[in-house]
């Protein structure tokens, strides 16, 4: 069993965090240790496959949170925390669930998960905020409408940045209200509302559920982790390195044992991922460059976290989080179009 830490938010009043063992598939709960409905657990066998192209060849975007941001990310440090990979598209089965196909077209899907670095941008730009929201549409996925910010939205973001900052200190966090060491971890401890306006602002958006997985999975090779086969320590943050199970690391030091099929680091273990989707089961069908964006209250997260079970890293799982909460083993990476 995992231990999933979560702050409850009411605005304008920011809840204590708490800790609570979830091994849940109820849509109410957030199943950080269990798969809710992930098919199959591996596809064809690929023992070691990593990535075609890891980091290096990765470009950097023109994303707002990494102006002026020192060059600090990867397993040597030289690379931009916003370096972004193109994801060739193409078919593939959604959890590794034959009955559940989908098509996914070109997209680029950042290296890294967004840091304490880059996330401070945002709240030094006065962004993510009941002032401050991005505009209506903005962060929208170009073949999918009414996918961007929503003015419905604006009142779940917090008053201010103080209280921002403020929620992002929860039991076990990364944030520091002034620059630390802590600059390349992952952030956590951000709603999904501050995770959509986060993407808007730095120039993407959120995944949709079908692209990370896609992306995980290495598309049609439908791989059981991001690699390939099995899971160790030397390929993902996981509670089986030394220190305790939310002694996250910096994004990409496991890079590129650990990579996906088109380079990007940390798709298993350090923090798991918001996702654009509502939680619904079973998947929606057809699927071509489709999101769930009606049908529950729940969003996707996505790709286990450091405090997880190997199941739950598995490109096959998916779990699901109330988007008002905040979870401190969840965080934030950014997809673009392509080109």
């Amino acid at each position: 069993m995992s231990i999933a830490l979560v702050c409850v938010v009411a605005f304008g009043a920011l809840g204590a965090c708490g800790a609570f063992s979830a091994e849940t598939t109820e849509p109410e709960a957030r199943p950080d240790a269990g798969e809710a409905d992930g098919g199959a657990e591996a596809g064809p066998a690929e023992a070691d496959g990593g990535a075609e192209a890891g980091p290096a060849e990765a470009g950097p975007v023109e994303a707002a949170s990494c102006i002026g941001l020192a060059v600090t990310c990867g397993s040597n440090g030289g690379q931009s925390c916003c370096a972004s990979a193109t994801v060739i598209g193409g078919d593939f089965n959604r959890s590794n669930d034959a009955t559940a196909p989908a098509t996914v077209n070109d997209f680029r899907l950042d290296v890294y998960e967004v840091t304490v670095g880059r996330f401070r941008a945002f709240l030094k730009a006065g962004q993510g905020t009941q002032k401050q929201p991005p505009a209506v549409g903005d962060g929208a996925h170009p073949q999918i409408p009414s996918s961007g910010w929503d003015a419905s939205y604006n009142v779940s973001l917090a008053p201010s940045t103080l209280a921002i900052e403020a929620g992002l200190n929860c039991v076990v966090h990364t944030w520091t209200d002034a620059p630390s060491a802590n600059e390349t971890l992952p952030i956590n401890c951000v709603t999904w509302f501050e995770a959509a306006a986060f993407c808007a602002w730095d120039g993407g958006r959120l995944p949709t559920e079908a692209e990370w997985n896609y992306a995980a999975a290495g598309g049609p090779l439908q791989r059981e982790y991001p690699w390939g086969a099995g899971i160790d320590d030397s390929r993902a943050l996981t509670c089986g390195d030394a220190g305790t199970c939310f002694d996250f690391g910096p994004v990409g030091s496991k890079s590129p044992p650990g990579d996906g099929k088109w380079g990007q680091a940390d798709l298993a273990g350090n923090v798991d991922e918001w996702l654009l989707d509502r939680h619904v089961v079973p998947y929606a069908t057809p699927c071509v460059d489709c999101a769930q964006l009606a049908g529950a209250s729940g969003r996707v997260i996505r790709g286990g976290s450091r405090a997880s079970l190997p199941s739950t890293m598995r490109t096959s799982s998916r779990s699901l989080g109330n988007p008002a909460l905040r979870y401190g083993a969840t965080g934030i990476r950014c997809a673009r179009s392509a080109g």
